[in-house]
């Protein structure tokens, strides 16, 4: 079996330890070596050849971002992020994500223990050895697309549209939220990302898109032209009372290794909403949210799934269709027409 090569590059010790001694547990993943900072990482880069990196972004000589705006662009690689649980953390490592880094992982700490933390490590970095980055030289990219807001509603629906995403699902959540009109009907999201990063994440969607965007709390109603984000290390469950659809934000034991979990939010979704509702399966690797999308649509909702072309990693949305739990499988710039469509 070849193995997963990878270069720990953070400067703390501790970290570099953790994972070089967690990460050997796993016999498809080798730590081919690690590095306290950039300049000792890019030696280390060329003679070893690693298939992934994961990256501290505060370290000394030389930050993370400016590092991987250097890797971008003369040896791109696979980067996952590892950043502190903090609201500049979480602001840091949006921007990597814009750069070209493929995930992030929280350092360890008091949300998850290091069992947790390493389960879902070894995850993103069987992803992201499956990805192949481009270099990103400036000015030589297109100018992005700018997305067309579909029409508003001639009036306002009841129904639900249950989104679920993990690698790559940053941007594709981007694409689809920004399309749908400010009278869209409301809007439930797990995307799979640390605490204090889904906030962030959350503003940041807001400050782009007709429908409110923020992270989810407690008991918060689903409204027409809110979209809630699940807030990481939280699952976000459906739940209704009369004609009034809300959420409950508790925490739980992790579904395939994640927390917050696509399949806790589609099962919910298909046993209160049903018929009601629309399932949207996006990009990320592995099997949560098939499941529940399943699910969904024996309930009687319509589901999507984003095609493999558009996909940064296939595996949810493969194993969604595999499952015979998908309706309609669509390109990303086709996904919030499809779910206007559909309502």
């Amino acid at each position: 079996m070849k193995k997963i090569k990878v270069l720990v590059v953070d400067d703390s010790a501790i970290v570099r330890k953790i994972f070089s001694e967690e990460l050997s547990r796993f016999p498809d993943i080798e730590v081919v070596g690690t590095a306290p900072d950039p300049y000792v990482a890019r030696d280390k880069i060329i003679r070893l050849e690693p298939d992934v990196i994961t990256l501290d972004i505060e370290m000394p000589r030389m930050d993370g971002l400016t590092f991987l705006k250097k890797l971008m662009r003369y040896y791109p690689l696979p980067v996952i992020i590892v950043s502190s649980l903090t609201p500049r953390g979480g602001k840091l490592t949006l921007e990597a994500l814009d750069i070209g880094a493929v995930e992030v992982i929280a350092k360890p700490g008091s949300s998850y223990t290091v069992g947790d933390m390493t389960n879902q490590l070894a995850e993103k970095i069987r992803a992201a050895s499956e990805i192949k980055i481009v270099k990103k030289v400036p000015g030589s990219q297109p100018d992005p697309v700018a997305s067309e807001p579909i029409r508003a509603l001639p009036k306002t629906s009841n129904k639900v549209i249950a989104i679920g995403a993990s690698t790559g699902g940053t941007e594709a959540l981007k694409n689809v939220l920004s399309r749908m009109p400010s009278n869209s009907p409301g809007i439930v999201v797990v995307q799979h990302m640390p605490a204090k990063f889904t906030t962030v994440f959350a503003e940041r969607l807001n400050g782009i898109c007709q429908v409110t965007v923020r992270e989810a709390r407690d008991n918060d109603s689903v409204n027409p032209g809110t979209a809630l984000i699940a807030p990481g290390n939280y699952h976000m469950i459906l739940r209704r009372s009369g004609a009034r659809y809300y959420v409950q934000v508790k925490t739980g034991p992790m579904v395939h290794h994640q927390r917050p979990a696509v399949d806790v939010l589609f099962k919910s979704t298909a046993q209160y909403a049903g018929p009601n509702s629309i399932g949207v399966i996006l990009t990320g690797m592995g099997a949560d949210g098939a499941e529940g999308l399943l699910e969904m649509k024996q309930a009687g909702a319509k589901t999507i799934a984003q095609d493999e072309k558009t996909c940064v990693v296939f595996g949810m949305p493969k194993e969604a269709i595999k499952m015979g739990a998908v309706d309609k499988v669509v390109p990303l710039d086709r996904v919030a027409q499809e779910i206007m469509r559909m309502v």
